[in-house]
């Protein structure tokens, strides 16, 4: 609100300067339009940045680990230096074929740790797109003189669709690592063992909407009106300014935040030792309450515009315009924190760029 106030403000002001000199002239100053606005974005998704609460190549606890899971992620299984642990990993899979939900016996996996890397900060290729918009458009216009005019640029703010394209995956490299356990342990027969996952936290495009928003998005233009008032109806114009945009009241689509949750429990089960759990996927043990946030920045770009306006009387008029705000983008953030500690599991960052066209006709008043 106070940045609307920056703008509104020194606009009244100069209003207010020469409110008194338009008023003791036959002159006609001031003018207010009313129509439908028209809003086109141009603008396309851009990837997004993801961080989270897992330190890069961190040592954490791997907990329960299901043998189908060995089957389906592990690089070197047949591979691997010792012997014993070559056999072990051949019996774990197999007996997995007998039964999905068969698990590694806790005695090979008593203080069993792996090293995770990939998933602490990286860049997704899923992203946001804004979709077109139609609302009540409103101007308030003052005339410095016959050719020159200063116009306030509003409306009612306008609920806003923003679409989902892409996917947002994470790709974690679990290598096991036990050499802090003595020489023999069980777990040191994996040692070096590699598990690579590539996991889709959310299908921003097969959902769809994926977020609405409110978009507040005043503007102040000056114009160059060509043409003479009481001789040519028919008045082009062209001119410039600045556009402020102010976004909230912002809902996320259901399913995207269910998908963040599930993803808030993966990270919650890698910090408390549980890794395993987090490699096959779903809640598991976590005892965590994710908590799924989203904020938007505001945004300030330039106004081009070029348009028309057509006398019915020397009061009544029409008016159409084509305007384009080039370079008008904000950052949405999603966070994703666990209430029950506070501390914060997930949070990615996207430029959403707006770039719109938009299209502007109305009917106006002078006075």
């Amino acid at each position: 609100m106070s940045q609307i106030c920056k703008i509104v403000v020194p606009f009244a002001c100069l209003l207010s300067v020469n409110f008194a000199y338009a008023d003791s002239t036959n002159f006609k100053r001031w003018a207010v339009s009313a129509g439908w606005m028209h809003v086109m974005p141009q603008g396309k998704a851009n990837s997004t940045h993801v961080t989270t609460a897992v330190k890069e190549g961190g040592s954490y606890g791997v907990g329960s680990l299901y043998g189908a899971d060995l089957g389906k992620y592990a690089l070197n299984g047949d591979t691997l230096d010792d012997s014993l642990g070559r056999l072990m990993f051949k019996s774990f899979v197999r007996n997995s074929q007998k039964d999905p939900n068969y698990k590694v016996p806790d005695g090979f996996m008593k203080g069993a740790r792996a090293d995770i890397t990939g998933i602490s900060d990286y860049t997704a290729d899923g992203g946001m797109e804004i979709d077109d918009t139609d609302t009540l458009g409103l101007t308030l216009s003052y005339f410095v003189n016959d050719n020159v005019s200063l116009e306030l640029v509003g409306g009612i703010p306008p609920k806003v669709d923003v679409k989902g394209v892409g996917e947002i995956r994470a790709t974690a490299l679990s290598t096991s690592n036990s050499s802090h356990l003595p020489p023999f342990s069980p777990p040191t027969y994996f040692d070096g063992l590699e598990l690579l996952k590539d996991t889709l936290i959310t299908d921003l495009g097969a959902h769809g909407t994926v977020a609405e928003v409110t978009a507040w998005t005043p503007a102040i233009t000056a114009k160059y009106h060509f043409g003479t008032s009481g001789k040519n109806k028919f008045r082009p114009f062209v001119g410039a300014g600045v556009v402020y945009g102010h976004f909230n009241k912002l809902k996320l689509n259901g399913g995207v935040e269910d998908d963040l949750i599930q993803a808030g429990y993966m990270i919650d089960n890698i910090l408390n030792d549980r890794a395993g759990e987090a490699l096959h996927g779903g809640k598991g043990s976590s005892t965590a309450t994710p908590e799924v946030k989203v904020k938007t920045s505001d945004a300030f770009a330039p106004v081009l515009t070029a348009g028309f306006t057509y006398d019915f009387t020397d009061r009544w008029f029409s008016t159409g315009s084509l305007s384009y705000m080039p370079n008008f983008n904000n950052v949405a953030t999603v966070t994703v924190t666990d209430t029950s500690t506070g501390r914060q599991l997930i949070k990615s960052t996207t430029k959403i760029d707006l770039d719109p066209l938009v299209t502007y006709v109305g009917v106006g008043y002078r006075f």
